[in-house]
């Protein structure tokens, strides 16, 4: 049978994975709109200057944070398998933006 571990270490590692946890998180950096992935579709941090001349397909009301592509990571931003690594925001928008099911 295994000893419990003791309180002060259990402790201890429960701090270190929150802030392992907290670390991770701030790791990941958010998409640049100059990037080329991000350029080419006209990818936007906030969905109200997304370009409709060459994006005919935004709509009011479309944003990340609605779309079948994202992965909340939080309140203001989430990942993007388009984006792989990064964060996007959440009132973002791109061309490939699709409706939630």
């Amino acid at each position: 049978m295994n000893a419990p571990l003791p309180r002060r270490v259990f402790l201890m590692t429960l701090a270190a994975s929150g802030a392992a946890l907290a670390t991770g998180a701030r790791a990941q950096a958010m998409v640049d709109e100059k990037e080329p992935q991000a350029v080419a579709l006209g990818y936007v941090a906030d969905a109200k200057r997304a370009d409709v001349k060459k994006f005919p397909k935004y709509a009011a009301g479309q944003n990340c944070a609605n779309c079948a592509l994202y992965q909340p990571k939080g309140d203001k931003a989430g990942a993007c398998p388009l984006f792989a690594g990064k964060l996007v925001a959440a009132p973002g928008w791109c061309s490939a933006w699709a409706k939630k099911a």
